[in-house]
């Protein structure tokens, strides 16, 4: 007997065998999996369609600029919903933070940039508390405010501000960018092994080493603040505390939690995570100065990203890569990469469809037979994808997910929830 035995009172001292409770994986190393069965889906589909676009270094490099922006937010999200706040004003607080990132590194350099961009978001976050968390305003009418006023005010401050030194109102003056760095030794050897061209290492390689390669501060910074994140909220007494205020306020109250405070903090680390990611538009080398409308609903998809990863860091840490992998490569490879890529969801689905017919999931196995057969229709009946269409890949890709994640969601409990002090 592979279980332990123990007396039972309930059956006249018989034994009962004592389940022993399943070992899960960890989730870093579920993470991992999906990783590498991602690259695999993309080797195989780059080997038989011949587009090498989509695992060389360039678009790797290209996705993680994209992501940063998405992720940062994504993680402003994530700190605003734990402690019971919707925050669909990020897109706005993101708007501030280029402005913000234009002015300081303008004056100051590319850190005072970076703090500036993360005061004017924390900024915004401050207004959505005290609109939501104060006066109870609701929060989704708070948020689109807030994404209104983010674009006037950065629109007025332009006008005001970059007019006299650039001389258009919608774009402001050069701004110095970060610095980067290269793992070089590393850098060199993976390229060795991208030119070998050999399946499913050279794409790993191709992908590790536009990860390694012309990496900015900012960019370490961002990714360290995904375990940082982690780990305050769900391994320290504030993190608890701040998620309790998103699953139950009042028992949180009872239990002596200033709720108040609690949802207040949260909602400025919000505002700050999300001018971080306006600041990531602006100050990493690559990317333009401050241009009006710059963020091109990046917040949104941010949101996105968070919903996706099922309000947990790492995965929209697995949102946000796939989101700005999706714009990465249009932007590398354009309509004949983007096709190739409707190649390599048509084997992933394929994937999914067997796994559910070994589950007998017939409804969800015939659901994914028909997204693949679909697909794969738009692939062979096109050589290209039009113009017009290739830049909302990004666009389309998250509205894809949300609808094939939405059944395994969970947030929290008073996401969302009106509270005041006292009630029940």
């Amino acid at each position: 007997m592979t279980t332990a035995d123990v007396l039972s009172p309930n059956t006249g001292g018989t034994t009962m065998p004592v389940k022993q409770p399943k070992r899960r994986i960890p989730g870093w190393l579920k993470g991992a999996i999906w990783g590498l069965l991602a690259v695999g889906v993309l080797a195989i589909a780059s080997y038989a369609t011949g587009v090498n676009t989509l695992t060389s270094t360039n678009t790797a490099h290209t996705a993680l600029r994209l992501a940063l922006p998405i992720l940062l937010c994504a993680l402003g999200g994530l700190w605003a919903e734990r402690a019971g706040v919707i925050n669909i004003g990020l897109e706005g607080m993101m708007i501030l933070g280029t402005w913000g990132a234009a002015w300081g590194a303008y004056h100051g350099g590319v850190w005072a940039g970076l703090i500036s961009a993360i005061v004017f978001g924390a900024l915004g976050g401050l207004l959505h508390a005290v609109a939501t968390v104060t006066f109870n305003v609701n929060h989704i009418v708070s948020g689109v405010a807030i994404n209104l006023l983010g674009l006037g005010v950065a629109k007025y401050l332009a006008n005001l501000v970059f007019t006299p030194l650039s001389g258009n109102p919608r774009q402001s003056p050069p701004v110095p960018k970060f610095d980067t760095y290269s793992a070089t030794f590393l850098s060199d050897w993976l390229s060795d092994l991208e030119k070998m061209q050999r399946v499913f290492i050279s794409d790993l390689a191709g992908i590790l080493n536009g990860l390694v390669t012309e990496v900015a501060p900012l960019t370490m910074i961002a990714i360290a603040l995904v375990p940082i994140s982690y780990l305050v909220l769900w391994r320290t007494r504030f993190g608890l505390r701040l998620r309790s205020c998103g699953e139950n306020p009042v028992a949180a109250e009872s239990l002596g939690v200033n709720v108040y405070l609690h949802k207040y903090v949260a909602m400025i680390i919000s505002g700050g995570l999300a001018g971080m990611g306006g600041a990531s538009l602006v100050l990493l080398a690559g990317g333009a100065d401050y241009l009006e409308n710059q963020t091109n609903n990046r917040g949104y998809i941010g949101l996105a990203a968070m919903i996706f990863g099922n309000w947990r860091p790492g995965g929209l840490l697995g949102g946000a890569a796939l989101f700005g992998y999706a714009d990465g490569l249009q932007l590398a490879g354009g309509g004949t990469a983007v096709l190739a890529l409707l190649y390599g969801a048509v084997i992933l689905l394929a994937v999914i469809v067997a796994v559910q017919l070994f589950r007998r999931q017939w409804i969800a196995a015939a659901l994914g037979v028909f997204g693949a057969a679909l697909l794969y229709a738009i692939y062979w009946t096109n050589d290209d994808l039009p113009s017009d269409l290739i830049p909302y890949t990004a666009h389309f890709v998250t509205l894809i997910v949300l609808a094939v994640a939405s059944q395994r969601l969970r947030p929290p409990k008073a996401d969302g929830a009106l509270y005041r002090r006292g009630e029940d």
